[in-house]
């Protein structure tokens, strides 16, 4: 049975990821995804945050270097509201934007399962980082928020 895949740098992209995400909605055993460098882009991710509504399996998800932009995002942010099951999160090197930024914050007041948030070179800015920053105060599960590279400014940890 398989509980971890690694597609890791296979630039497989849109066509590719829509299926896959489309067969997760149904897995009942994998736990581990690594989809960094999957090239998953707009459509991609979009289709990855709607599965991770319906999985109820997936602790660990890697979407690491996959050019997701806000609009992605705000749909993984919609998604950690409902998913109960994930823990890990690896958002590093995509381009969230401080809208991205503000989505996942909001939805780190309400998710109660993620201990491990990446959000490395994001380009959050400063407004991402206030958004963040402000979450500390009420997230409790929450052990490792990584923010480095994503010019927040000394404005970006104020609360």
């Amino acid at each position: 049975m398989l509980t971890y895949l690694n597609l890791n740098n296979n630039n497989l992209g849109t066509n590719v990821g829509i299926p896959l995400a489309n067969a997760l909605c149904k897995n009942t055993m994998l736990t581990s995804l690594n989809l960094c460098g999957y090239g998953l882009r707009s459509e991609g991710g979009k289709a990855l945050a709607d599965a991770l509504c319906k999985n109820t399996t997936l602790t660990s998800l890697n979407l690491q270097c996959n050019s997701l932009r806000s609009e992605e995002g705000k749909a993984i942010a919609d998604a950690l509201c409902n998913n109960t099951m994930l823990t890990s999160l690896n958002l590093c090197a995509n381009e969230l934007g401080s809208e991205g930024g503000k989505a996942l914050a909001d939805a780190l007041c309400k998710n109660t399962t993620l201990t491990s948030l990446n959000l490395c070179n994001n380009k959050l800015g400063s407004e991402g980082g206030k958004a963040l920053a402000n979450i500390l105060y009420k997230n409790t599960t929450l052990t490792f928020l990584n923010l480095c590279a994503n010019v927040l400014g000394s404005e970006g940890g104020k609360h």
